[in-house]
């Protein structure tokens, strides 16, 4: 067990085919604080959570978390750092990993910045992105409808949620060195990829079955 103390709290949930499991983390300790079992992931669980945590007595100084909407306003009191590897994730849906048009090959070679530079440097680079392209994220096409839409909306909403998250993703930097805030979940995505390698094992079991193991698991 951990001792209510100054904690960076680590969120994320993951799932079991018909459930999903939310798990509270600590980053300094790397240490799982609580877990719920959800059907699906809501702000009004995690707010849950975060309560019980300073109900116990844990002193929140941070919470690290993927950029879920109405995540970061929950507790505006709290520094709140987007995980980078989400938004980055968010990017390559988008536009994917191989974008076919140059305007999203630049993009892709500045979002793979993200995790290895300063907020200076990299609103730096988006912007004089944004500035080249201006008038190619502009265009629009007229549909079979006969109503107009952007010719490349899908970069244009790579840009718009970078452009958006920015302020949540340096976080970290903002309150170094006082607070030591990770800019990943990666803590708790590496115990999920173990923990998900250990319940493989264990396919076929009843869901009563795998919630003991997963109890048995989670705060090993």
């Amino acid at each position: 067990n951990i001792f209510p103390q100054k904690i960076v709290l680590v969120l994320d949930t993951t799932y079991f085919n018909d459930f999903g499991v939310m798990v509270f983390r600590d980053a300094n300790t790397r240490k799982n604080l609580l877990w719920f079992t959800v059907s699906h992931e809501t702000n009004e669980k995690y707010r849950d959570g975060i309560l019980e945590l300073m109900h116990d007595g844990f002193e929140i100084t941070a919470i690290v978390a993927d950029g879920k909407p109405g995540l970061s306003k929950l507790f505006p009191e709290i520094p709140f750092q987007m995980c980078h590897f989400h938004q980055m994730q968010r990017v390559t849906q988008l536009i994917s990993k191989k974008p076919k048009l140059f305007a999203g090959k630049e993009f892709r070679s500045i979002i793979l910045l993200l995790p290895r530079t300063d907020r200076a440097s990299f609103e730096y680079f988006l912007d004089k992105w944004h500035q080249k392209w201006r008038e190619f994220l502009a265009e629009k096409t007229i549909g079979t409808d006969g109503k107009s839409r952007f010719t490349h909306d899908r970069i244009r909403r790579a840009y718009f949620s970078v452009k958006r998250n920015l302020p949540l993703l340096f976080t970290f930097e903002k309150h170094f060195p006082e607070i030591k805030i990770p800019n990943t979940t990666n803590t708790i995505e590496s115990f999920f990829s173990h923990w998900e390698d250990k319940m493989a094992i264990h396919r076929g079991m009843s869901r009563d079955m795998r919630l003991r193991v997963i109890a048995r698991l989670v705060f090993l």
